[in-house]
């Protein structure tokens, strides 16, 4: 399978060029095969990648710029596609090709098979000793939190901010019930004084 990478070599958008670079640039540092298709120099090329980019992925004026990917004959992406692959460490399943071993993309499968293999395994464990007991886990917790009082039932305690923000409250109440003794007291001495 061979990598084909739409590029136009005389460009003169700088924005263009820049992602065309980044491109090849990491297609070249991970000994990725390619070819470059060059679009401006080959009316061939520009054609077949403006009929071969989806409908759905081409841009409102309808003429997709470059760099746009492709794997043989299947369309990869542009070049937002591919970054977010890269970032994602997933550029391997985005070009349509197996990872190399010893990858992070490698290492994210073989993490997420061992993960769901080891679901499954629980869950048929779980499934085994419900059909043998007769009784779900939810029917046990039922038993188990009968004739206890709600604060009890569910366990919580009010969250920490909350406990503050009566504390606080408690001592602004404080503060008032003292500003209010202290303007009682000048009324009291303004009316002695009259």
């Amino acid at each position: 399978m061979v990598i084909k990478v739409f590029v136009a070599t005389s460009s003169g958008s700088t924005a263009i060029k820049k992602k065309q670079q980044e491109v090849v640039g990491f297609l070249e540092a991970n000994k990725i095969d390619f070819q470059q298709m060059d679009i401006a120099g080959d009316e061939d090329n520009r054609k077949w990648m403006r009929e071969n980019v989806p409908g759905e992925k081409k841009p409102q004026n309808g003429i997709p710029l470059p760099p746009q990917i492709f794997n043989e004959e299947r369309y990869c992406g542009d070049f937002e596609s591919f970054f977010s692959a890269k970032e994602e460490n997933i550029i391997y399943s985005f070009l349509g090709l197996a990872p190399p071993p010893g990858t992070k993309e490698t290492e994210k499968s073989d993490a997420t098979e061992e993960k769901s293999e080891a679901t499954e395994e629980k869950s048929d464990s779980k499934d085994e000793k419900s059909d043998a007991t007769g009784e779900t886990e939810a029917h046990t917790e039922d038993k188990a939190d009968e004739g206890a009082p709600e604060e009890a039932q569910s366990g919580q305690t009010p969250p920490e901010g909350q406990q503050e923000g009566e504390e606080e409250h408690a001592a602004t109440g404080e503060e008032e019930e003292k500003q209010g003794e202290g303007e009682e007291k000048e009324e009291v001495e303004e009316q002695e004084e009259s």
